[in-house]
């Protein structure tokens, strides 16, 4: 009886998938990297709307897998629940991966138009210019060493 039993949970044990854990990038674009600090070289770039499968976590960040590579993603830069698109957007395809992300974290139409009323006087055409700016590691990693500064 004992043998049978054991036997049933061992196999139960090995028969039980476990669903790895995914998340979703929030950020127009973002990297994995080598190692878990925000300056570590990239191994690879992340698009908003990319899925990463959850290996581990180490502090604030997570360790991750796609594209056939793995390394470091801060969870700053994903949303680890599920969106569920619904309504008549989704229902006719129209619902986009930026609507959805800028609605998980508060952002909708309604927002938008309060902004919009409340600072007319602001330069919306400055902070479009500033979003399409870019630095490229390796800029990036010269004004580091230049400036002496120290990473975390």
């Amino acid at each position: 009886m004992k043998t049978t039993l054991i036997a049933i949970l061992l196999c139960s044990l090995l028969c039980v998938t476990a669903e790895a854990e995914t998340v979703m990038v929030t950020t127009r674009e973002n990297a994995v990297r080598n190692d878990c600090r925000f300056f570590a070289p990239v191994k690879f770039k992340v698009l908003l709307g990319d899925r990463l499968t959850v290996n581990g976590r180490k502090g604030d960040w997570l360790l991750v897998s796609a594209k056939g590579f793995s390394g470091c993603i801060h969870k700053s830069a994903v949303e680890e629940r599920n969106f569920a698109t619904a309504g008549r957007g989704a229902s006719l395809g129209r619902t986009s991966t930026d609507e959805v992300s800028l609605a998980g974290k508060g952002f909708n139409p309604q927002v938008e138009s309060g902004y919009r009323t409340s600072g007319k006087n602001l330069n919306y055409a400055a902070v479009d210019e500033i979003s399409h700016l870019s630095v490229s590691d390796k800029k990036l990693d010269s004004f580091i060493r230049q400036g002496g500064l120290i990473q975390p």
